[in-house]
């Protein structure tokens, strides 16, 4: 049987990927056994409810929104697949919740909303917010989710974490760093061309920028990105004209494979397969760096860019060497983010969770088919919740500095 044969017939199968279940039993709703049952529920429950009424904050210690998180889907941007709508997203949500479960020990809820409205869709978030511990915003087209993100991080109690945007940053910036070790080259003089201005792109430029990377291009579907753009109609919306403002420092124009040439990494988000070449790799500089990952098709495969000269190779899929997911990276933020009870993550604590976790793979591991951890490698989360505490710590004791002096 084919791939896509296989996958329909275990989801019809299952009939959904997830389920409740409760964290109590309850033998027998019986008069004579209902001790348990008038705990959790009335009159027992009365009692729990009311507490809270008084402080909310105890949500969190009677109630299980300390371990739940909601994923906000609208279905415009899913996969490579596009808009398919809510429905079509569900099946990835649901697959995204068991990663959740499995590899963070986290509760999530796939809510794959019928709204198109920025707006309604910020009021949907706010008004669920009391029951979840963390948001995760998944799949909804650039530059609304931008706004969306934006917005809810100022106005929300608890973190917004954008997995397009913030997971693919950090990971991607994990696998770079040790491609830049195998083959002593700095972080600071290298030129990386990024493919795909949307969520993506967008979160990779600013990690990138933030670890001190001083020469990306970033391109859309009309070439290159810089400043004072016109053609066809410029640049549409505030998230590009700052790639305009921050990025491509030599002010390179035109296509793709214009701004490709001497380049030392290319990074696809770009959501096409095969916009890259081989043609356009062998314009590279030396020894390039091609992570594609745009799934489930990316950029080029493995096999013609490694023929084309490409020295280190990564993909978002597990069926080739060096798998750059987002997937190895959600579950332990989330975790972090629910334990310390972070409200938002600034970059530097993006850079220094995939520094960490580039520093998974020590250097008697390294070479040029393994730069980054494998998805379920039982280390991630407990150096990213250190991580973060650490960080969070470093930002405490600064500010405590500033308010000294």
């Amino acid at each position: 049987m084919s791939l896509e044969e296989d996958a329909i017939n275990l989801h019809r199968m299952l009939k959904g990927k997830i389920e409740i279940h409760n964290r109590v039993s309850v033998d027998s709703l019986s008069k004579d056994k209902n001790d348990t049952l008038e705990l959790i529920y009335t009159p027992g429950v009365a009692y729990v409810a009311k507490e809270i009424s008084k402080n909310k904050e105890l949500t969190y210690d009677y109630t299980s929104k300390w371990n739940t998180v909601a994923i906000i889907c609208d279905g415009t941007r899913v996969l490579g697949l596009g808009n398919i709508g809510p429905e079509g997203a569900i099946p990835v949500m649901e697959g995204k919740s068991v990663l959740f479960k499995v590899l963070g020990a986290i509760n999530a809820f796939p809510l794959c909303i019928d709204m198109k409205d920025k707006e309604e869709i910020i009021r949907f978030v706010k008004a669920i917010q009391p029951v979840f511990g963390a948001i995760n915003i998944e799949d909804i087209e650039s530059p609304k989710v931008l706004e969306i993100v934006e917005r809810l991080h100022k106005d929300l109690q608890i973190p917004v974490f954008h997995d397009d945007q913030h997971g693919t940053a950090v990971i991607t910036l994990a696998a770079l760093i040790n491609a830049l070790r195998l083959l002593h080259k700095e972080m600071s003089t290298i030129r990386v061309v990024i493919a795909g201005a949307g969520s993506a792109g967008y979160g990779i430029f600013r990690i990138l920028q933030e670890a001190g990377s001083k020469n990306i291009v970033v391109t859309d579907s009309i070439g290159a990105i810089y400043e004072n753009r016109v053609e066809d109609g410029g640049l549409d919306n505030p998230y590009k004209r700052e790639l305009a403002n921050k990025t491509n420092p030599e002010k390179l124009s035109g296509s793709l494979a214009d701004v490709l040439k001497g380049a030392d990494v290319f990074i696809g988000v770009s959501g096409k397969s095969n916009i890259l070449t081989k043609e356009m790799i062998q314009s590279m500089g030396h020894d390039p760096i091609v992570f594609a990952l745009s799934n489930p098709d990316p950029e080029i495969l493995p096999p013609d860019a490694l023929s084309a000269g490409a020295k280190i190779v990564a993909t978002g899929r597990s069926d080739f060497a060096n798998q750059v997911n987002n997937a190895l990276v959600f579950p332990s933020i989330l975790r972090a983010l629910l334990d310390l009870r972070i409200r938002s993550l600034s970059e530097d604590m993006l850079v220094a969770v995939a520094t960490a976790i580039a520093d998974i793979v020590d250097s008697t591991h390294l070479k040029s088919v393994y730069i980054i951890p494998k998805v379920d490698d039982p280390r991630i989360i407990h150096i990213v919740v250190r991580t973060l505490k650490d960080a969070i710590q470093r930002h405490i004791d600064k500010k405590k500095g500033n308010q000294q002096q």
